[in-house]
């Protein structure tokens, strides 16, 4: 045995002690408890995104074979949330690992144009499209590329370094939205997007109704070909929360094994169109994301942009379960909204956690989000956090914060 996959399987006793402790199985109860609108407690997490990268940096990881420095690190990143975060992410009782595919390009010769500035800065898309007339027909339906025999090999030999351990699976999401409006902006750029809303309202109409066929047979190519695994167990979804619940899968799936969308936690968002009005989101907009909704088991919708205006469409939604109340929410009307017939998923300001650390002011935000929380399903999802500033001990308190004052609520 050689040193990587010592190391691996030190890691993956770690991880299954845990997983398999009675404070996890506590969280699972919690979190469906919580996703069915059940009575009970406020629930915490934190997803540090970009500050992982601050958490467990390239030089900490020691295994050097490509698989198992990928294992390395998402089992280390299970034992940070479990250990130091201690927030109420559940951890898994299987290694999950993702299945290796790619996608073509909207454009011959042209895969996503990105373009990041350095030390994990800002970025923008090369425009790929200068007239919606002139272009569109050149656009193509994106096509999955999957290589069978290679994710098999990944998994069998996942599954020989610690299989007999932490059972190894394949699982995982493909896509995160379902929103359209960022793939859009990724050809024809954001301005555009919203001053066609005017300038060239039927040639926008033509193109969001493009990508919706077109995100219509790109997640049907993922189930058809069998790539489709349920995230109905301790699953990170949608713009926060876990997915966690008996109400999915369908009776369809315990007969056939196969996963299908209506097996599904669903998402939608469309944080670009922030500032465009409600009118317009619902001509330009919805429409378009309704039709792959509606596929899908339970639904989420929203992540940074105030959703409260656009509720009259939003509220359409079949299904419909947990709505994102961003930093520029008013949380006092979503509270108004949503009351208890759905999951009031508040996310906190992230700057004063991540640019410095003013207790005073998460103190200040937290405790008149929880003073609105009586007679609602409400979570706390700390996220956007691109950097601690190498401080990641500021994640930690911030869940120690979020839970003094939950406490003194309940």
């Amino acid at each position: 045995m050689n040193k990587d996959t010592e190391l691996l399987r030190e890691l993956a006793r770690q991880v299954r002690e845990i997983a398999e402790s009675q404070r996890m199985e506590d969280l699972r109860r919690e979190w469906k408890r919580h996703n069915s609108l059940g009575d009970g407690r406020a629930m915490i997490c934190v997803s540090p995104e970009g500050s992982w990268a601050e958490i467990i940096r390239e030089g900490d990881l020691k295994c050097t074979e490509p698989l198992f420095r990928e294992m390395e690190e998402a089992l280390r990143k299970s034992l940070y949330w479990a250990n130091s975060l201690r927030d109420d992410t559940p951890i898994p009782r299987y290694y999950n690992l993702p299945y290796v595919t790619e996608l073509t390009g909207y454009i011959d010769g042209h895969s996503e144009v990105k373009e990041i500035g350095e030390n994990r800065g800002s970025f923008h898309y090369k425009k790929l499209v200068e007239d919606i007339a002139e272009d569109l027909p050149k656009l193509k339906f994106r096509k999955v590329r999957y290589d069978a025999e290679h994710n098999r090999a990944r998994l069998e030999k996942a599954s020989e370094a610690i299989g007999d351990i932490l059972p190894v699976r394949h699982r995982g999401i493909h896509w995160w939205t379902l929103g359209i409006t960022s793939e859009a902006i990724k050809l024809i750029g954001l301005e555009e997007l919203m001053m066609d809303m005017y300038d060239d309202p039927e040639g926008l109409h033509a193109l969001m109704d493009w990508f919706l066929r077109e995100h219509t047979a790109l997640i049907g190519q993922y189930r058809d070909l069998g790539l489709l695994t349920l995230n109905n167990e301790d699953d990170l979804i949608a713009s926060g929360g876990i997915g966690c619940t008996d109400e999915l899968p369908t009776a369809a799936f315990r007969e056939s094994g196969r996963v299908d969308f209506p097996d599904l936690w669903g998402f939608s968002e469309s944080q670009e169109t922030v500032g465009v009005s409600p009118a317009m989101f619902a001509e330009f907009v919805f429409p378009y994301q309704l039709p792959l909704l509606e596929r899908f088991g339970i639904n989420c919708y929203g992540c940074c942009e105030p959703v409260e205006a656009r509720w009259e469409w939003i509220r359409t939604i079949p299904r419909l379960r947990r709505l994102s109340v961003s930093p520029w929410s008013n949380k006092e009307q979503m509270r108004e909204i949503l009351g208890k017939g759905y999951i009031f998923s508040r996310k906190p300001n992230p700057s004063p956690v991540c640019m410095g650390f003013d207790e005073e002011e998460i103190r200040r935000e937290l405790s008149s989000t929880l003073a609105l929380s009586k007679d609602t399903h409400i979570e706390m999802i700390l996220k956007d956090t691109h950097t601690v500033e190498n401080r990641p001990e500021r994640l930690c308190r911030w869940v120690e914060i979020a839970r003094e004052l939950a406490s003194k609520i309940e």
